[in-house]
């Protein structure tokens, strides 16, 4: 196994919708021993502690909750993403998937310095896709992949220079999307893999599939784990819970591959809401997923009683 700089970025994120509790997610994986488990795999681990946002004046939105603030965290995010990429494989713990916002702007930024071209995987249950003009709920935590491949309405946002191409991107796990997101993706050429995709062919034909071109391109990939990718009988921790989601060992073995693979370059943990944890149970299951991500395998893992 190959020994990675394992760099751990703090990324409370509250602001990305109206449920609090997200912004503890941070300090939830470290309690539940993820700088541990990734150095027991012989991993170098470097803590760099938590973002915070740039200096930002609240303003009230008619529609959007939190703007001001959601760029200001956007901003500071894109350059600590640039900052760890240059230095080894950045891991966010989050806070909401609006951080995604600021991880993947910063991996792009990095990709194209290094004339390396950037893929995206999605593990959701949901497809991100929404503008601020499109949302219904005002949340931009379901906004970050509607940014970074260029739709527009991101006023006020770092300006996407040249957007993420939609080839490079897989979202999986889908079970909820509105009909706008629904009628913006049909127009795409973005992977998209939904449950019953997953039910009836199992999850490592189409990730095969997906990171076979990361792989032809010589590509550098982002991996977005959503809490609510899994089923939320697995990881309840989440504030928006759809059931029917993948199943621990589907998510171990989509974490597994990436490791095969070895093409992961940065991740993120997101949506961790401890709040609505069972005994810190979601957060040692996101922890797992991470350690396979980075060599562990599941006969190496310790047995836990919650």
């Amino acid at each position: 196994m190959t020994h990675q700089a394992c760099i751990l970025i703090g990324a409370p994120v509250d602001s990305g919708k109206r449920r609090r509790g997200c912004l503890m997610g941070p300090d939830a994986y470290r309690t539940a021993g993820l700088a541990e488990a990734l150095s027991d795999l012989g991993h170098a681990v470097e803590d760099r502690g938590n973002v915070t946002p740039d200096p930002f004046a609240p303003k009230s939105h008619p529609k959007i909750h939190a703007r001001e603030e959601t760029i200001a965290w956007t901003t500071a995010l894109a350059e600590a993403s640039e900052a760890g990429l240059k230095d080894g494989l950045p891991i966010f713990l989050g806070g909401d998937h609006s951080l995604s916002l600021g991880t993947v702007l910063g991996a792009m930024r990095h990709a194209q310095t290094v004339n390396r071209p950037l893929f995206v995987l999605w593990l959701d249950a949901h497809s991100d896709f929404h503008t601020p003009e499109t949302t219904d709920s005002g949340n931009l935590h379901g906004t970050p992949l509607g940014y970074v491949t260029g739709r527009p309405d991101f006023d006020g946002f770092p300006d996407i220079q040249s957007p993420l191409p939609q080839d490079n991107i897989a979202i999986m796990g889908l079970r909820s999307v509105d009909s706008a997101e629904r009628a913006a993706l049909q127009d795409t050429t973005i992977q998209r893999v939904d449950m019953r995709e997953i039910d009836e062919t199992g999850i490592a034909k189409p990730l095969t599939a997906f990171l076979d071109r990361v792989t032809a391109a010589n590509g550098m990939l982002h991996v977005s784990l959503d809490v609510d990718f899994l089923d939320p009988s697995a990881a309840p921790a989440v504030g928006t819970t759809v059931p029917g989601g993948a199943t621990i060992r589907e998510g171990h073995l989509v974490m597994e591959m990436l490791h095969d693979s070895g093409l992961m370059t940065s991740l993120d943990l997101v949506e961790l809401n401890p709040y609505l944890d069972e005994r810190g149970r979601t957060a040692q299951v996101m922890v797992d997923l991470a350690a396979s991500a980075l060599g562990r395998r599941v006969f190496d893992r310790p047995t836990r009683a919650f």
